[in-house]
């Protein structure tokens, strides 16, 4: 019997090449390479729309060579707002926080490194601790010093890092929905592909945001549960939370989130300054018995504030309870000194 060529195959009765078998391969290639690089572009177009419509809305300061941007509204006692993941200083803006915060304080809104228009370099690892020496830096230049602070989900991570690290530039403290405690999170895995070398960066590249796009409505209403989403966060500007270096950020801080949280949980007792605890009663993201209440306990002498039927987004749901909170921790940064004024009163009369 006479014996076929090794480069010929039977397929279906017939008889095929096997270069047809490559050529299929690097068709496949070939397909995926020009659907990656349409994606690239069209990501691309979405940033530099999204960047048009919406400019820097504040001011430049360069801290030990990192660029940040700020938002400034407002006079009086300093007033600092640290945002949380996957948000920038635009979504304390749109809350209405500002415009009332403003009325009666002189509001500073950070984009932290990696949100907004604030870089950030991948030259170090940008824990609670990096990014509060960064924005204790970028406060003295400023000429802001003995400021509230308030801080959203991640956000009070560096809110309570700069009142441990720079405790005389901190007057009081005002922790609003906070993870502050290791439990198990689900996103993890998930964000963490996105900081795997090469293959992370094409996915930020090119179809990790168009996802992310696509499921914005979901997440959003994951994060206002149980609340409607608010018809004003509509005007969040989604392109621009979706860009490659902004998931970069989320992603890097939802994957380490648990140690961050353990190397401050450590510290929390060495707090020496007011502290307000304030979440929404009914929050799925950072639930009040695990981290709210119990930070409460573990620090007797701070004030917890519950917004009853609130989920995490207390700032849009409730601004109004919110600047209570301020106001209140406004007040117990001013009873230490009032305290000592009566003291050396009564030393000078006696």
């Amino acid at each position: 019997m006479k014996k076929l060529p090794k480069s010929v195959q039977f397929t279906n009765g017939r008889r095929a090449p096997a270069e047809n078998s490559q050529s299929s391969r690097n068709w496949r290639w070939l397909s995926m390479g020009v659907a990656l690089t349409s994606a690239a572009l069209y990501v691309n177009h979405k940033k530099k729309r999204a960047e048009w419509e919406n400019p820097p809305q504040g001011k430049f300061i360069h801290v030990n060579g990192v660029r940040l941007h700020y938002v400034e509204r407002g006079s009086g006692t300093p007033l600092v707002l640290l945002h949380g993941s996957t948000a920038m200083a635009q979504d304390f803006c749109l809350s209405g926080l500002v415009e009332l915060a403003a009325q009666n304080y002189r509001v500073i809104v950070f984009d932290r490194p990696g949100y907004g228009y604030s870089e950030r370099p991948r030259n170090r690892l940008w824990g609670p601790q990096a990014q509060a020496e960064l924005i204790h830096e970028a406060l003295e230049q400023i000429g802001v010093s003995q400021a509230i602070v308030l801080g959203h989900s991640w956000g009070t991570l560096v809110a309570m890092a700069l009142a441990l690290d720079y405790p005389e530039s901190v007057r009081s403290l005002v922790l609003a929905s906070g993870y502050y405690y290791p439990t198990l999170r689900p996103e993890v895995p998930i964000a963490a592909q996105r900081l795997v070398p090469v293959i992370g960066d094409v996915m930020r590249y090119t179809t990790t945001p168009i996802m992310m796009r696509m499921m914005w409505p979901f997440l959003a209403k994951r994060i206002f549960h149980p609340n409607a989403v608010p018809p004003h966060f509509k005007n969040f500007p989604v392109w621009m939370a979706a860009r490659p270096l902004q998931i970069r950020a989320s992603a890097e801080e939802f994957t380490y989130a648990i140690p961050s949280v353990m190397s401050l949980r450590k510290r929390y007792k060495d707090l020496r300054v007011p502290l307000m605890i304030l979440a929404g009663s009914e929050d799925r993201m950072t639930y009040v018995s695990k981290h709210s209440q119990r930070l409460h306990d573990e620090l007797p002498e701070s004030e917890l504030r519950l917004i009853a039927g609130a989920g995490h987004m207390v700032h849009h749901v409730a601004p109004d309870q919110v600047m209570e909170a301020v106001d209140a921790a406004a007040l117990k940064s001013e009873m230490p000194v009032m305290r000592k004024e009566n003291a050396e009163q009564a030393l000078f009369r006696a």
